[in-house]
């Protein structure tokens, strides 16, 4: 009998843990289908060009106005995510942060042009949180918005409500 119970109370408390609140969302997500910056250059040749050559300048300069000016997916408003990647903390209150950027790979926004607008997260914690350290992979969760921002490192699309955050360790639920 106390197994017939047990297998019982399992049919309502494992959905309950199943069910993601947050589920998990992919950075080529963040891009907009039809998206594509490369389609301006199509008429330069990059391997001819010097990296002091005026084109090669000028060429740069339209990227990064481009990337600035990259669109943000307006389906993923208000949802409910959780994303990994790499954080750069904004703002600091000793050793903890409430104010970051995700990005999706190592030395985003510390080198030069940072990546897409879609593709760089302004995340904000109402409390300061511990973990967040300069290029350090992690989990955050929260609730993201389709909201363009300048920061120091680069212009944002997106803004993040952060609910928490995880140490990356590999794929959820892996």
């Amino acid at each position: 009998m106390k197994k017939l119970l047990l297998a019982f109370s399992l049919l309502f408390v494992i959905p309950v843990f199943a069910a993601e609140p947050w589920p998990e969302l992919k950075w080529e997500t963040m891009v907009p289908k039809g998206w594509d910056p490369s389609k301006e250059f199509k008429d330069l040749d990059f391997s001819k060009l010097q990296d002091s050559d005026p084109r090669a300048m000028e060429a740069l300069d339209r990227l990064k106005k481009l990337w600035d000016d990259a669109p943000a997916e307006p389906s993923l408003n208000g949802q409910r995510i959780r994303i990994a990647g790499f954080a750069l903390p904004l703002e600091r209150q000793g050793d903890k942060v409430t104010e970051f950027l995700i990005v999706p790979y190592f030395g985003a926004c510390i080198h030069t042009p940072p990546p897409p607008a879609n593709q760089i997260i302004h995340a904000k914690s109402a409390k300061p949180l511990t973990g967040v350290k300069m290029m350090v992979p992690l989990w955050t969760y929260g609730t993201l918005a389709v909201q363009r921002g300048e920061t120091t490192w680069g212009v944002a699309g997106y803004r993040l409500t952060v609910d928490k955050i995880a140490p990356y360790t590999g794929p959820a639920g892996k």
